[in-house]
Parts: C-alpha cells; sequence; structure tokens
C-alpha cells in the first residue's frame, strides 16, 4: 500500500470507518466445534423405503418432489395428512444420516407438523426417545401438541439465572432424536451444547425454522451458520393464508422483493400517515375487531411503541365501558400501569407453579391473559387459545385460574414482533415507523390468516422540527379530537396518506436485511468480501480517472483551433465519460475530437466542452463495446511508482476474482448462472468454456450490484455508465444466442409492420381499474371497522341504560354493514376487470414487445427519421365525471367483461404465424411461449453479431397489474 494512501492511523484510505467488527476467540472456537459435531455422518437413519412408509407417501414421488421433478406436487397430502412438499422435507432429514439437518421454511409452511411426524416416524422405527426443544416456553407448547415430551432449551439444559446448566440435562437415553422448532430463535450456546449433547449420545438434531425472520435477541445467527454450511429442506408452501394471492406474496417479502407492495397496496393492506394518525388508526381497528370477537394481534418493533399502542386501546375501551377503570377495581402491573376487570394483560415470565386453565399446561412467558376479576389473592384470568379455524374468533380457557405473581405482566394490547414470532391469527396488524428491517416486516405481515395489514409512518417521529416557536403537542390535539367523538364514535377513519409514500417506506424497510449472522459467517463474508470486484473496482475507478481526464484535457486542448481554450467546468465530465465510451467502442478518443471539431465552426461558443461533447454523442450513437481486456492490461500510465505497482496489483486481484466467480458458480450450481448457460458440463473442457461465461457474468453481476436469482443480467445499463455498459455487453455475448425473432435481420419495412401492430393490440386492453380496485377495497374495510364499532358503542349504550342512543348505534351499525356490502359487490367487478387486464396482457405481451423492439430497432438504423411516438389505443383512465356515476360505471364494465371473455376466447384459438420462416410461428397467443417471455431475451447480444440490440433498454408495456402506458415513456427508445 503506497504510503499517500494510508491515514494517520496507518489504515487505508479506502478502509470505511467502523467496517471492522470483532469477535472473541471462545466464541469461533464454540461455532467450529458446533460445525464439526453437525456435519459429521454417523448419526441414526431409516433408509429411504422405511422413511416413505413411516410417511405414508410414495418413496418415487417424494424423490421426484426432492430433486424438483414433481408434477402437480401442490395440494397433494400423504397419509399422515402431510404435503408432498413437507413429505419430501422429512424424507430428506430422516435418511441423510447427518448429526444435524436443517429445514428451513417460510412463515405458515407448517413446519411444526411436520416435525410431530418426523417424530412419529422415528419412534415407529424402533429408535431412541424423541425430545422437542424450543427457545421459549410459549412455543414449548405448541409444539407439544405433536411431540408430548417437550422442554424449552433452558428447562432442557439445566440452566439457573446467571448460571448455564447448573442442574445438569434432562437424561433421554442413547440415540435420541431433539427437535428442535423456531430453532432461528435459539441462542447459539444452546444450540451448541444440544448438539453436543445428541453427539454423546450417538443421536441426530432436527432444527426446523425460517432463516429470513427473526433470530435470537442475544447470540444469534446459529441455524443460519448450519443452513449455510450444511444444505437445508425447504418447504415450498405457505397454507397458513386463505388468499392465494398472499401466499404467493409472503414468499416474495420473505426474498425482499419490494415490487411484493403493489400486491398489498393494490388489495388495501397498507395505510399511510403521520405518526398520530397512524397510532390512532391502528388503535381504532384493534378495537372494533377484538371488540367483536376477532382474534387479532397488534405488533410493533419498539417497547415504547407498543406501550403507548396499549394505553390508547385500554383508554378507548375504558371509555366503551369494556374495561373497568375505577380505582377500587385497578391493580398496579409492570412499568406502573393500571389494568382491572376486562383488561388483557401479558406474562413476562415462566410459572410452572400455575396450571393456565387446562390440566398439565403450566403458565408461560407470553401467554395473553383476561383479568376477570381483582382479589386479593391476585388476578382471576382466563388464558387466550388459538383462534376459532371456522370463524377466526378468539377463543379463552373454560377454566379461570388464579394468577398471584401479577406484577410483572405487562398490557397485552400490543406486543412487539419478537414475541409474535410463531404466532398465528386471524388478523394481523403492524404499525411501521420505517427504522425496522426485513426480519420484522415479514413476521409482521405474516401473522395472520385472513388479514395482514401495515399502519406506516410517513413522518419520522425522531425528525428534527425546522419551524420556530411554540405549537400545541399532537396530545392535545388528539385529545380535542377524541373527547367531542366519544359519545357517539364511529371509530376515527384511516387518514389519507400522499400517493406511494407508505410503499416508499416499506420498500426501505424490505432493503434492510438486517438478517443476524454468527461470528463465523461474518468473519468468511469478510473474506469473501475483500476481494469483491465492486470493492475493488471503486478503487481501481478513483486511481485511473485522474490520470484517464487528464488525457483528455491534454487531447482536448491540442485538438482545439488556436485562440479556444476549455474553461473547466461541470459539463468537463460529460465530455470525458462520453471519450471513455469512445475508446470502449474501439474509437480512438483523439481522432473522434479532432473529426467533432472540425464538423463545425467554434465561433460563439460559450461551453466548449459541452458543444464536442454533443457533437460526438451524436456520431457515436450507441455503438457495442469491444470485448473488454483484462485489468492487467488496462494499467495507465502513473508518474508515481508505487502507486502504479500497487494498480498493478489490484488489476491482478480482479482479474483473479473474475476467474474464481466462474469457478464458485460451476462449483455451487448458482441459480442465476443455470437459468442463464445450462447445466454444468460433466466434460473438462466444456466445463472449462462453461466457467468462462459465467466469470463474465457473474462479473457484471458484482460491478452493477445486480443480484437478481433468477435473471442473469437484467436491462442494459445507460451510456451514461460507460465501463458497467461495456461489462453489460460482455456478460450478453457470454449468454449467447437466445430463442426468439431477431429484429436486427429484419428489413425496414417488415419492422414497420410490426410497429404498426401496436395500436392494434392495445386496442383491445380492458380498462385499467387499479386504483378504484384499491380503493373501495379500503373503504370496504373501513365500512366494517366502523359497524363494527357503532356495534360496540350500541352495546355499551344498552349497558348504561341509554336506549335511544344505543338505537341510534344499531341503526349506524347495520347502515355501515349494507355499505360494505355495496363495496363488496363493487369489488367483485372491479376485480374481475383487472383480472381480464392480466389475461390481455399475457395474450398480447410477446407483439407487443416485438412492436417496441422493432420501433427501437428503426430509430437507431435511421436516428434522423421523425418517426412518431408509439400511440397506446387502451382505454382512457376512468374520469371523476364517471366516478360520479359509479352506478353507470359498474354496468358498463360488467358488460365490458362479458365481452372481453369471448373476446379472449376467440384469440386464444388463433395460431399466428411469424412473418420470418427461420424462426417459425408465434403458436397459440394466450402465453408467451419460452423464447418470447417478455420478449427479454431480445435484449441479449447474439454471438454471431457485434451489433448490440439497441433495443434491449426499449421501455416495457403494461405489466399485469400496472397502469397503462405513457406516451412519453413508449417514445424512448
Amino acid at each position: 500500500m503506497p504510503h499517500s494512501l494510508l491515514r494517520a492511523d496507518g489504515r487505508s484510505v479506502y478502509q470505511r470507518h467502523g467496517g471492522v467488527r470483532y469477535a472473541t476467540r471462545a466464541q469461533l472456537a464454540m461455532e467450529q466445534q458446533m460445525l464439526t459435531h453437525a456435519g459429521a455422518e454417523d448419526a441414526p437413519r431409516l433408509s429411504r423405503a422405511q422413511a416413505a412408509h413411516a410417511l405414508g407417501a410414495d418413496l418415487a414421488r417424494l424423490e421426484d418432489a426432492l430433486t424438483g421433478r414433481a408434477q402437480h406436487a401442490r395440494g397433494q397430502r400423504t397419509q399422515t395428512g402431510l404435503r408432498e412438499d413437507q413429505a419430501a422435507a422429512a424424507l430428506a432429514v430422516l435418511t441423510d444420516g447427518r448429526r444435524v439437518s436443517v429445514i428451513n421454511a417460510p412463515a405458515g409452511s407448517g413446519k411444526t407438523y411436520v416435525l410431530a411426524q418426523v417424530g412419529n416416524a422415528w419412534t415407529t422405527a424402533g429408535l431412541g426417545q424423541v425430545v422437542g426443544i424450543t427457545a421459549s416456553q410459549s412455543a414449548r407448547n405448541t409444539l407439544a401438541a405433536g411431540i408430548p415430551v417437550s422442554y424449552n432449551a433452558a428447562l432442557f439444559l439445566g440452566h439457573l439465572p446467571g448460571r448455564r446448566g447448573a442442574r445438569g440435562p434432562v437424561e433421554t437415553g442413547s440415540v435420541p432424536l431433539l427437535v428442535i422448532d423456531e430453532a432461528s430463535m435459539m441462542p447459539g450456546p444452546d444450540l451448541a451444547d444440544l448438539i453436543a449433547y445428541a453427539t454423546v449420545r450417538g443421536g441426530k438434531v432436527i432444527l426446523a425454522g425460517d432463516t429470513s425472520q427473526l433470530q435470537a435477541v442475544g447470540n444469534g445467527g446459529g441455524m443460519s451458520l448450519l443452513a449455510s454450511q450444511l444444505g437445508y429442506a425447504r418447504l415450498s408452501e405457505p397454507v397458513r393464508f386463505r388468499a392465494a394471492w398472499e401466499q404467493a406474496a409472503s414468499l416474495r417479502l420473505r426474498d425482499g422483493d419490494t415490487t411484493v407492495l403493489i400486491e398489498y397496496d393494490q388489495h388495501a393492506r397498507i395505510f399511510g400517515g403521520d405518526p398520530e394518525q397512524m397510532m390512532d388508526a391502528a388503535a381504532a381497528a384493534y378495537v372494533a375487531l377484538t371488540a367483536s370477537g376477532t382474534d387479532t394481534l397488534l405488533m410493533t418493533a419498539d417497547h415504547s411503541l407498543r406501550r403507548e399502542l396499549s394505553r390508547r386501546i385500554r383508554d378507548d375501551l375504558m371509555a366503551l365501558g369494556v374495561v373497568s377503570g375505577g380505582r377500587a377495581v385497578t391493580i398496579t402491573i409492570a412499568d406502573g400501569t393500571q389494568a382491572g376487570p376486562g383488561d388483557l394483560i401479558i406474562a413476562t415470565r415462566n410459572d410452572h407453579h400455575v396450571e393456565a386453565g387446562e390440566p398439565g399446561r403450566t403458565l408461560a412467558n407470553g401467554d395473553l391473559l383476561r383479568i376477570e376479576s381483582v382479589t386479593a389473592g391476585g388476578l382471576v384470568v382466563r388464558r387466550a387459545l388459538d383462534a376459532d379455524p371456522a370463524t377466526g374468533q378468539r377463543q379463552w380457557t373454560a377454566r379461570t385460574f388464579l394468577y398471584p405473581n401479577y406484577r410483572h405482566a405487562e398490557l397485552g394490547y400490543a406486543v412487539t414482533d419478537h414475541v409474535a414470532q410463531g404466532r398465528t391469527v386471524h388478523t394481523g396488524l403492524a404499525v411501521f415507523t420505517g427504522t425496522e428491517d426485513r426480519p420484522h416486516a415479514l413476521v409482521a405481515l405474516t401473522r395472520g390468516t385472513d388479514a395482514n395489514l401495515a399502519y406506516v409512518f410517513t413522518l419520522s417521529p425522531k425528525r428534527a422540527d425546522p419551524v420556530p416557536g411554540p405549537r400545541p403537542a399532537p396530545e392535545r390535539t388528539r385529545y380535542d379530537r377524541l373527547h367531542p367523538e366519544r359519545p357517539g364514535d364511529t371509530g376515527p377513519a384511516t387518514p389519507p396518506a400522499p400517493p406511494g409514500t407508505p410503499l416508499g417506506v416499506l420498500a426501505q424497510v424490505l432493503d434492510h436485511d438486517g438478517q443476524q449472522l454468527s461470528a463465523t459467517q461474518t468473519r468468511n463474508q469478510a473474506l469473501s468480501d475483500a476481494d469483491h470486484l465492486a470493492v475493488l473496482n471503486a478503487i481501481w475507478t478513483a486511481e485511473t480517472t485522474p490520470a484517464r481526464h487528464q488525457h483528455y484535457r491534454d487531447l482536448l486542448a491540442a485538438a482545439l483551433p488556436p485562440g479556444y481554450h476549455a474553461e473547466p467546468g461541470y459539463k468537463d465530465q460529460w465530455l470525458w465519460r462520453t471519450l471513455r465510451g469512445a475508446e470502449l467502442v474501439g474509437q480512438d478518443p483523439a481522432h473522434v475530437l479532432a473529426v467533432a471539431i472540425a464538423e463545425r465552426d467554434l465561433a460563439g461558443t460559450r461551453d466548449v466542452p459541452g458543444v464536442v461533447d454533443a457533437r460526438l454523442r451524436h456520431r457515436l450513437g450507441s455503438l457495442a463495446p469491444l470485448p473488454a481486456r483484462p485489468w492487467s492490461a488496462q494499467v495507465p500510465v502513473i508518474t508515481d511508482p508505487d502507486r502504479r505497482a500497487y494498480l498493478t496489483e489490484v488489476a491482478a486481484l480482479m482479474d483473479a476474482r473474475k476467474d474464481r466467480i466462474g469457478e464458485h458458480a460451476a462449483e455451487r450450481a448458482l441459480p442465476w448462472a443455470v437459468t442463464a448457460l445450462g447445466p454444468v458440463p460433466k466434460e473438462p473442457a466444456d466445463r472449462r468454456k462453461w466457467q468462462q461465461r459465467a466469470s463474465s457474468i457473474g462479473a457484471y453481476r458484482e460491478l452493477s450490484g445486480y443480484d437478481h436469482p433468477a435473471d442473469p443480467i437484467g436491462p442494459e445499463p445507460a451510456t451514461a455508465a460507460p465501463e458497467t455498459r461495456a461489462a453489460w455487453h460482455e456478460a450478453a455475448a457470454a449468454l449467447g444466442r437466445v430463442d426468439g425473432p431477431d429484429v436486427r435481420s429484419m428489413p425496414d419495412g417488415r419492422l414497420l409492420h410490426l410497429r404498426d401492430t401496436y395500436p392494434v393490440e392495445t386496442a383491445w386492453a380492458p380498462r385499467y381499474v387499479g386504483d378504484e380496485l384499491q380503493q373501495v377495497r379500503a373503504a370496504a374495510w373501513e365500512a366494517r371497522l366502523a359497524g363494527l364499532r357503532a356495534a360496540v358503542e350500541a352495546a355499551a349504550a344498552r349497558q348504561r341504560g341509554d336506549h335511544g342512543t344505543a338505537t341510534s348505534q344499531h341503526d349506524l351499525a347495520a347502515s355501515y354493514q349494507a355499505l360494505h356490502e355495496v363495496y363488496k359487490q363493487r369489488e367483485n367487478v372491479f376485480a374481475a376487470v383487472m383480472a381480464d387486464r392480466d389475461n390481455w396482457d399475457a395474450a398480447t405481451r410477446a407483439q407487443r414487445h416485438l412492436a417496441v423492439a422493432a420501433d427501437a430497432e428503426l430509430r437507431r438504423r435511421h436516428p434522423d427519421q421523425p418517426y412518431l411516438p408509439l400511440r397506446s389505443a387502451e382505454p382512457v383512465a376512468i374520469s371523476d365525471e364517471q366516478r360520479g356515476e359509479i352506478g353507470k360505471l359498474i354496468t358498463d364494465l360488467a358488460a365490458a367483461h362479458r365481452t372481453f371473455a369471448e373476446r379472449l376466447a376467440d384469440r386464444q384459438s388463433l395460431t399466428v404465424p411469424f412473418p420470418d420462416p427461420g424462426y417459425g410461428d408465434l403458436s397459440r397467443r394466450s402465453r408467451p411461449g419460452p423464447g418470447q417471455a417478455g420478449m427479454r431475451s431480445c435484449s441479449r447480444r447474439s454471438q454471431r453479431s457485434g451489433h448490440p440490440r439497441k433495443y434491449s433498454n426499449a421501455p416495457q408495456t403494461a405489466t399485469p397489474t400496472g397502469k397503462p402506458e405513457t406516451d412519453a415513456a413508449r417514445s424512448n427508445p
């Protein structure tokens, strides 16, 4: 490292402050020993035939499910009630012979039931005792329904407060099967001790959890480490959710796909506003739902926010008379909070001396309790059970019990995301401040079977106030608003937020991975990233750019006529960028500068670099870069020998990293590489070629940060990033020729014909009603809440003897219920039209994309030709006047739906021949074929030609849920 690149403390200027993380040797040694024990392959196992028989499944079908060859496996059940993906995962962990096996499963996929069936199979085979273990007592109680002999980890390992293992572990005998549920929540030391326990006794450990959800509060990452090192079986169907769209959406949410937020928003699951509004809206929704008996969970990531939400809800319930608030009947619980009959509280400590309403079931940390009465000996309470699966109503134990140690309990109206993990309810309500990360969002939006809603702060409560002077506190405004409403309150409606703002906040939350890694993973990641191409390229760019720019500056000065000089300015950077792009396409910078300057007289030019840059860009167009040379061959001339030697070393590291990317892709069969290049060849020569192509693709992915798991390279970068664009073209060349029509070889007449099909294909598009659908769904939700609230108000007034108010509130509830039904009917119509739009999009996508590609190719060939922009013939958006006549609009849309069904049936029966006989027919138009999907394959470069496919950046048409295209977007090639 040259001395000029070192800070005063001896660190490199390219090392980020605070970028080094530390771990103790003891922690690393513990994790290494855990990996050694876990990877041993001498654990007891079942034969595959024996396991399949015990699971009540056909072995061949399970083998196909494990290898991804199964057809129509979704929904299939074995004789033991397992889905085929569950049975396949159970088969894998029962037969692999490894000391530790991992099942990594998304929320709601039924992993606890899988563990129960795995335990049954182990017992049937006559092996050792099956013991269930969880991190918490509440999770243990859930697991015990399937595995009767279950413990929380602290109890099993014999921990006492401040003394690990003081009592010694529970003895299970030889060859035990330790089944650990919610394993991602298990602290690392406990996980290591459990694996060592099984190793000594010749047993086996099976972990089940979700590495994408929240992990242990302290010393987490153990399951993540084991899953990454050992591999895992995966469950694929999140069956918790009743709606099919939410099952698929939850998986995309788990992957951090921010586009899934559009799905949640269109189903009116996302509300946004300032913090006061959102807290009131979430609290009002909770009160309305729970007062009607619906099993509801209100979640937040922050303890202080949880306490504030609980306080607001309790105040509202006291005003409704659901909770008794007199001093004579209230007691003080944790944090000095008051609670009384009717209140919900949550236990914060295990108490094995209290039988919690059912024989053998003791009180657990996290149990939700309802206070029935207050006595001198404690609280008389009932414990919440799982919701009724048919109605979603919250259920309580039939027996009451005495809870003497209530002073550690807290109000249970709102919980943190850590407490919520593992719970299943009818409706989940989540409050987001914008500071959360993806695991918090995943937990908060996957608890409900029927609905999961997000209330998002669109203004940060921690933002500095730029306006001077005092103003009334928000609590005062809220008090003034609520108290006049309370006598006949119908619940505050969720206020509207600026369009897209809540989605933007949630997108930032999903982009923040936040997954806790073990110390070993963190170290390995740091070692892997030490020569990451993005890191090395940042150094390369910083070191080479000054020399290159000075070279361009000298060339420009030499090329300008006498009397002209280039004043330094920000447009200089534009010219240097254009010259760099010219170099990458094989042009001589000195020559292109001379030609551009000689093109016209510079007299009167005030900005010489800007004018020259404009001329160059017009002349160069969008030529494709030449194949890139190794970085070692691109080291520029630098006067400082130490820095030149350093840069030479960086270039060598970049070349070596690129080669290793290909080797790693071949060794691990990475999804993006297999998607792009096919399976890894077995022949050494073919494998080397495969690796070389994968290295080019992988190098672009690292340089650009493109990380789509399946799509190899995505769209072509803009010319504003010449190096990244050159890397993309190298990767595109490595992809090779792809199936599908190639517009580059078509004559102009055919291109014009294809271009003219665009208005034809868009003419029969159903109207876009996505905004109206979202609005009517939100209105239906608000009407439902208002109706439930009015019913509660009616009951409260009736209890007070205020029959007039009770009657008016009862009538109001009936009115809101009728309004809710009207909104649901409109929702059905709008949803049918949007489904039609999805079908239209699928039927016409290939032809529309081909028309756009033809338009872009024409513009590339004839840049001076004034082609009119492509015009869509889609129906115009719904106007305010049409919304005012909603009845007529609904009737017209229903008629259009019936007409479209006939048109689509006719269209799906057609086979359309393609004009180029070399490519065959486009076949049936209902769905694009493999070579036509989105026509994105047309954006890749052919190995036969060095010409770029300029239409790779052609704007895309409307997505299935997207809004109609704009002419401005379509006119950009």
